[in-house]
Order: structure tokens, then sequence, then C-alpha cells
């Protein structure tokens, strides 16, 4: 593949519907579904470590998940909170690093703090690994009581653009008015965070929407089911759902999906 082909999903006219695995058997999952990109999701990988998300704790987590997904034969995104680190230097050579494992996205969060930081940021990594899709984030919507959202976000989100990023992402944004002003304001794709109360995909479709992720919301998904199944059989009922045979999983482990060359 090219190191154009992810940033060519964002433009290909149909919004890249981008699923987020907490774990290579999930990511190879989704992957087999035929979607040709996958992300990944801070909470899950954090949760799954026994880690609190957001907190600069999964570094070496979020790495070695990536240097065990980035030859994979998908394209790989890759959630690095605020980029585990203040100084943008720091922050770059660890977006170095995923380049060399084999991804060819980073996501970067903004927290609220301070805006130029975060562009400084984006510019290192975009001079250290040129090639990386930087999807910028800003929490304007996801962290605040959305009082001047409007107006915040974007300021943030000029000041990424002509850092570098690739891509702008505004999770919690689900207003269809506002998010069709966002999508005719900005130069770079919009990403915007699948929520089941807000626009269906056809709908962000229709607003122009060029990516849309599910966030941890898969992962907050089967760990309800894993829940739901046991209070099932304790209660002496049958379990409901789809469940993936011993076989399939197993599969899964043994990386059955072949290698895609390494860069």
């Amino acid at each position: 593949m090219s190191e154009t082909a992810f940033a060519d999903l964002h433009h290909a006219g149909a919004p890249l519907l981008l699923p987020n695995a907490w774990d290579h058997a999930s990511a190879l999952a989704l992957a087999a579904l035929g979607f040709p990109a996958v992300g990944t999701t801070s909470l899950g990988v954090a949760a799954s470590a026994g880690l609190p998300d957001g907190a600069a704790a999964t570094r070496d987590d979020t790495l070695r998940l990536a240097l065990a997904l980035g030859s994979r034969p998908f394209l790989l995104s890759v959630d690095a909170e605020g980029g585990f680190s203040e100084d943008p230097e720091e922050v770059a050579e660890f977006a170095r690093q995923l380049w060399v494992a084999g991804a060819v996205g980073i996501n970067l969060e903004d927290a609220l703090g301070p805006a130029d930081r975060h562009a400084a940021k984006i510019t290192a990594v975009k001079s250290a690994a040129p090639g990386l899709f930087v999807n910028a984030r800003t929490d304007t919507y996801w962290l605040s009581d959305g009082e001047d959202g409007e107006t915040e976000t974007l300021r943030r989100l000029d000041l990424y653009q002509q850092a570098g990023a690739d891509g702008v992402f505004v999770p919690g944004l689900t207003d269809p008015g506002a998010i069709a002003a966002l999508v005719k304001h900005l130069t770079t794709p919009l990403n915007i965070l699948y929520s089941p109360a807000g626009p269906t995909v056809p709908h962000l479709t229709d607003l122009g929407v060029h990516r849309i992720s599910l966030g941890s919301l898969l992962y907050r998904r089967a760990l309800g089911a894993a829940v739901e199944t046991m209070t099932a059989v304790a209660a002496g009922r049958t379990p409901q759902g789809a469940v993936p045979s011993y076989e399939e999983v197993q599969a899964l482990g043994q990386s059955a999906l072949p290698r895609r060359a390494h860069r």
C-alpha cells in the first residue's frame, strides 16, 4: 500500500468508517470484516492493562500494540492520547516509533490544554514522520459544557490545520447544523465520533463528514456483553448474541491473516 493510502480513504466519497480495537484479536476480527483501516481506542488499551485513560500511563502498552498490528494487512491508526508527553519533541519521537512499527495514522488530543502547545506537537510530529496522518483532536465539546464551543473550536482547529494536521477530530459534537458548518469552514477532513444518540452514518455522510470513528464503543459493548452473558448464565437463562467459536478465536491468536510487508 502507498504512503497516501490512508489519507486517500478520507477523500473517497463515502466517509472512512473506522472501527477501534483494543488488542490483537479485536483488530484482526474487525479487519476480517473488510474494513481497510482499524484504529485503536485509548480507553480499551488502558482498561485492558488496568491503567487510567488520558493520564499518559499507557505509552508502552500503546507502542506494544502498534508493533503487533503495524505489519498486518490493514491500515493502522493509533490513538495516542496527547502523545504521552507535553514536550513536542518527545511526542514526535513516539510518533516516529509508531511510523517505524507500521502505523499510518496517529490521533492526538488537546485535552483543552494550551492550543499553541498542541500545535507545536503537530508540527513536530509532521517533521519527524511526514507520512504519518495526524488527526488533531480538540475536546471543546468532549470536556467542556459547550459554552462558546463553536468559537473556541474554530480557533483551535484553524491553529491545528496551520500547524500541519492532516485531519481534525471533534468528539462530542452531534448537532447536524454545527457539523455541516464545520465541514464548510475546514480545509482538512473532519472526523466525528459516532454516538448511538447522534446522527446515523448515512446522515453524517450527507453532512459531508470525512471520517467516522467508533472510539471506545466497541470495547464497552464487548464488556457489557460479557457481563450480560454471565448474568444470564447465573440466572439459568441461555445467553443471547453472536459468539465466535473457539477455533475462530484461536485462528486470530495464531495470526491467520498474512502480514503486510514491513515498511
